[in-house]
């Protein structure tokens, strides 16, 4: 697929990719919610992690309402489920680590954009918002469900109904987050990350995602079940047994990823 709204780029096992609409803050339409999509599904086909980022100084701006929207006719079902549900889920059930590195502004679905992502990392300048209610809407893109996951139900209501500005010390201090690191530090320490990531047990990593999205709705039986199981599938890789290895004979593991 040919992108225009996005730069997608993959260099020893990171991929990277850049919204790129900077003269509207990286504000997401159909052109680039169907970039987005296609894009995170072909990433674990060449990588072992996947980093969410924006060009120009902002991360995303959220919807752009200048894509045809018509606060009259408007079926904002219709592209909340055509459009929208299929890059969130993609983002989400992403088989390899995620990484939303945030610099500038997340609002909107752009902040449910960078939540979905398996770790987000942002500038100390950065700021998250979900400003929907100053026009009469409700956080949508999975605001509802990964704001009150994350900060907790009173924080979630408290910075949705006042469309509060969050920045990043605040939003990790609450975990919204994972980490804020300074500006100038940013883009090598996100990479950093990343290259960790990528070098590491890549199947121990997809079992981990599943047994923690799982954790939100199983029983403890239930999820210590779900561990055995997946402990038994990460137990029979490569890279368990390089790490086994690497431990007894002192040294940095290998991992094939797989």
């Amino acid at each position: 697929m040919h992108y225009e709204t996005i730069k997608f780029a993959v260099r020893d096992g990171v991929a990277v990719l850049t919204l790129n609409r900077p003269d509207v803050r990286n504000a997401l339409n159909t052109q680039m919610r169907a970039e987005i999509t296609h894009a995170v599904r072909d990433a674990p086909k060449s990588a072992r992690v996947l980093v969410i980022t924006g060009s120009g100084g902002s991360f995303c701006s959220g919807q752009d309402l200048g894509d045809g929207v018509n606060a009259g006719t408007a079926d904002l079902e219709r592209t909340l489920r055509d459009e929208y549900e299929p890059m969130m889920f993609a983002i989400h059930d992403c088989p390899i680590p995620t990484i939303a590195a945030v610099g500038g502004a997340a609002a909107g679905a752009g902040a449910s954009l960078a939540l979905a992502c398996d770790v987000t990392i942002a500038t100390e300048s950065a700021v998250f918002l979900q400003a929907f209610s100053r026009i009469g809407l409700i956080p949508d893109a999975g605001g509802t469900y990964f704001l009150p996951r994350q900060v907790g139900l009173a924080r979630a209501m408290g910075s949705t109904l006042f469309a509060d500005e969050i920045p990043a010390d605040k939003a990790a201090q609450w975990g919204m987050i994972y980490e804020s690191v300074e500006d100038e530090l940013f883009e090598g320490h996100w990479m950093a990350r990343a290259k960790y990531l990528a070098a590491g047990p890549t199947v121990a990593y997809r079992h981990l995602k599943e047994a923690m999205h799982a954790s939100y709705d199983n029983t403890l039986k239930q999820q210590m079940g779900l561990e055995a199981k997946l402990q038994n599938a990460c137990g029979q890789t490569r890279d368990f047994k390089e790490g086994v290895i690497s431990f007894l004979e002192k040294r940095k593991p290998v991992y094939e990823g797989r």
